[in-house]
């Protein structure tokens, strides 16, 4: 047996150790751990007014999606809280022919960053696709992610410490 092949057999060992570990954890710890720094997320009257699985994705998405917008706006170690309200998904007409159909998604919460609070409510726009029907928790759980982007975008535009 050569040293390569031992070698090989190590490095392959590895990643599937890795991959394994990684598949254990369960979704979205990785952004949590990341967030964690000064950035905490209240879901509980998300919770009472949308239930799960809606207040779960908020929870998993928002914290990571904070941490990379205050980074990208210059300030990562901000002291931010947020609580969110409300996070309604927009239904509208869809399928047919003829021009796409917009829906618009929002999310209403507060915003506490180093002590001063703001109301903020962000919206995303939604085109319904044929893909969305069948795969309709795959199509909800990707609309509240590109919320908690949006909501996390304007969180950090309207960063008052600076």
């Amino acid at each position: 047996m050569s040293r390569f092949e031992v070698t090989r057999r190590a490095g392959l060992g590895v990643l599937g150790a890795i991959t394994l570990g990684c598949a254990a954890l369960p979704s979205g710890a990785f952004a949590l751990t990341r967030a964690a720094g000064g950035i905490h997320v209240n879901v509980t009257p998300l919770r009472q007014n949308a239930g799960d699985p809606t207040a779960a994705w908020v929870a998993q998405t928002l914290p990571g999606a904070l941490a990379r917008a205050f980074a990208e706006q210059g300030h990562p170690g901000a002291a931010v809280s947020v609580t969110i309200d409300y996070a309604m998904l927009g239904s509208g007409p869809s399928g047919g022919f003829g021009v796409p159909v917009q829906n618009i998604d929002q999310m209403i919460g507060e915003v506490t960053i180093d002590g001063v609070s703001h109301p903020l409510r962000a919206t995303n726009p939604y085109y319904p696709q044929a893909v969305d029907q069948p795969l309709f928790e795959q199509s909800n759980f990707d609309r509240i992610a590109q919320l908690s982007q949006a909501f996390a975008y304007w969180a950090a535009r309207g960063y008052w410490g600076t």
